[in-house]
């Protein structure tokens, strides 16, 4: 089937207590992409049925397909992941989705749910992977001073990756991403990982990036200035709500709580309300 033709495969890997965020994303995702057949991978350890039900009969009032899968009837994961910060095995599925999810798909578009989704995605679904089995974006900020700490951190010599948002190549990752790899990367460098699975990410597999902009597809809410000074004045608001596809809530505070005072809570709030009434 053309890609055209296809709908847009999305893919989010959370746990319950991210299913309120996850629906601002898909009410957002489905506002500005109208025009676009749309379905989202949810894969999860431990989540309640009731709430999967739910998720998936608001999916239906937006005319998003939900698909949940477990991944824990497929993985016995290791300690060395378990352990590592109290971090949730869940941000370690989007590395093994191609193992989970069906054969038949050969891409998809993993987005966090702290993000909104301001504009079409079409054109980063669309993208020409150039023979890579990632697209990402990297945070570059004014001097892109975070790349170099990684790249003596981590041993790496490529960009760090933001994995927040990224389009996968899921049948390179099927004969590529081996949890054994993981498993191992994590041991030799456990005492420097500061976020496990993009630090994971770029170690492993940062040669097979190909780097997207991130003022378009990841554009992270708390750098409007940044942003701004680095563009001469040209990212101002308009230029974002433009030509910015995706939002990206990096960090903490998030939007929906009341420490966070970031120029784009307000956008985010509008959505959450808006979300709110349907449910």
């Amino acid at each position: 089937m053309n890609i055209n033709q296809q709908p847009i495969e999305i893919l989010v890997t959370i746990d319950q207590n991210y299913i309120k965020p996850l629906e601002v994303m898909m009410y957002s995702l489905r506002l500005n992409n109208l025009g676009s057949k749309l379905r989202v991978w949810v894969i999860y350890d431990k989540i309640e049925e009731q709430v999967l039900t739910n998720l998936k009969a608001f999916g239906t009032q937006i005319d998003i397909t939900v698909i949940a899968l477990a991944m824990n009837a497929d993985f016995s994961f290791p300690d060395s992941l378990l352990n590592l910060h109290d971090y949730p095995q869940e941000m370690y599925f989007r590395l093994l989705s191609g193992r989970i999810l069906p054969a038949s798909l050969h891409r998809i578009l993993y987005l966090d749910p702290d993000i909104l989704v301001i504009n079409s995605i079409k054109p980063l679904w669309q993208l020409d992977l150039a023979g890579k089995m990632f697209a990402a974006a990297v945070h570059e900020g004014l001097t892109d001073i975070m790349s170099s700490i990684n790249n003596l951190r981590l041993g790496t010599t490529t960009s760090y990756f933001n994995s927040g948002i990224m389009l996968l190549d899921l049948d390179q990752m099927r004969q590529k991403v081996k949890l054994t790899d993981i498993s191992a990367a994590i041991t030799e460098h456990h005492d420097v990982l500061i976020l496990p699975d993009q630090d994971i990410l770029n170690y492993l597999y940062g040669e097979d990036i190909l780097k997207i902009p991130e003022i378009r597809w990841n554009y992270d809410a708390r750098a409007y200035s940044m942003y701004l000074t680095r563009s001469t004045g040209d990212t101002n608001l308009e230029w974002v709500m433009q030509n910015t596809a995706i939002l990206h809530f990096c960090g903490k505070p998030k939007p929906w709580q009341k420490e966070n005072h970031s120029r784009f809570k307000a956008l985010y709030l509008n959505y959450q309300q808006m979300t709110s009434r349907l449910l």
